[in-house]
């Protein structure tokens, strides 16, 4: 959260608040004592109140961002194409990333999309896990949107450059940690385009879950405290549609899963 001696973290439950020392929650989360510490500061009477848009990223500097594409049912049929036997992973870089009220800008954005997505962050380094192993090293879940440049993305078969631009990619506004839900359950995820909402489903219907994806990934690369993983889109998006509407100067987007919490964020396009 934003206060005017800099960025701070919080933690927070039903009665409010309690602001600490480190400067976000990603630090906050690389003590191996992060939670007992947490969990002191909400035994502490006291509480404070936070404007929505004094939230930033939670999550500012990962060593590492995989993306998962055609993971929900709904949306690889929307696209005609098969179930996938193994994860489409891409990667982003962190500054790709922005917050959870910034204003997405670009410029000479013809095709820009939206991808509403639940963000698994890291808890404990893993390497060549099992799923098992894997969930247990999840620390808890944030909402993100994937905002692609389709006409960059189509360019090549690689997906990168349309995925990748500086400040895109809104996460937040909070983590909730693993212990309160779990995405298996059902989280309901929506993406509304100026009130209009343009994808809606449910977390249920990954093809590969959190727990998977993080698996898989570290057979490859090991995944280390504050890295994140972005589980996919459902259906809905623009590049699916017959005639996409695709966003445009002034529009707002909203993405928002159920539990987790809400991105609002203005998009900005220049010639």
């Amino acid at each position: 959260m934003r206060r005017p001696d800099g960025t701070h973290a919080a933690v927070g439950d039903d009665a409010g608040w309690v602001v600490l020392d480190e400067a976000d929650a990603q630090t906050l989360a690389s003590s191996p004592r992060w939670r007992t510490r947490a969990e002191a500061a909400l035994r502490h009477p006291a509480r404070t109140e936070i404007a929505p848009d004094a939230f930033e990223n939670p999550v500012p500097r990962p060593g590492k961002i995989l993306c998962c594409g055609l993971n929900y049912r709904e949306h690889i049929l929307e696209t005609g194409r098969a179930v996938p036997e193994f994860p489409t992973l891409f990667a982003k870089f962190a500054d790709t990333l922005t917050g959870p009220t910034d204003d997405i800008a670009v410029r000479g954005a013809p095709k820009l999309d939206w991808e509403a997505e639940l963000a698994v962050v890291v808890g404990a380094e893993i390497r060549r896990a099992d799923s098992e192993t894997a969930r247990s090293a999840i620390l808890g879940y944030t909402v993100a949107n994937d905002v692609s440049l389709r006409d960059w993305q189509q360019r090549t078969l690689q997906w990168l450059q349309g995925k990748a631009f500086d400040a895109t990619t809104p996460i937040g506004p909070w983590v909730v940690t693993a212990d309160e839900l779990d995405p298996r359950d059902g989280l309901r995820i929506r993406c509304a385009v100026n009130d209009q909402v343009m994808q809606e489903g449910d977390t249920a219907d990954l093809v590969f879950d959190a727990a998977d994806l993080l698996a898989y990934v570290s057979q490859f690369t090991v995944l280390r405290p504050g890295d994140l993983v972005l589980t996919g889109t459902p259906g809905g998006v623009a590049l699916g549609m017959p005639d996409p509407r695709w966003l445009r100067d002034g529009d707002v987007l909203t993405t928002t899963i159920d539990g987790i919490g809400a991105l609002r964020n203005v998009i900005r396009v220049a010639a």
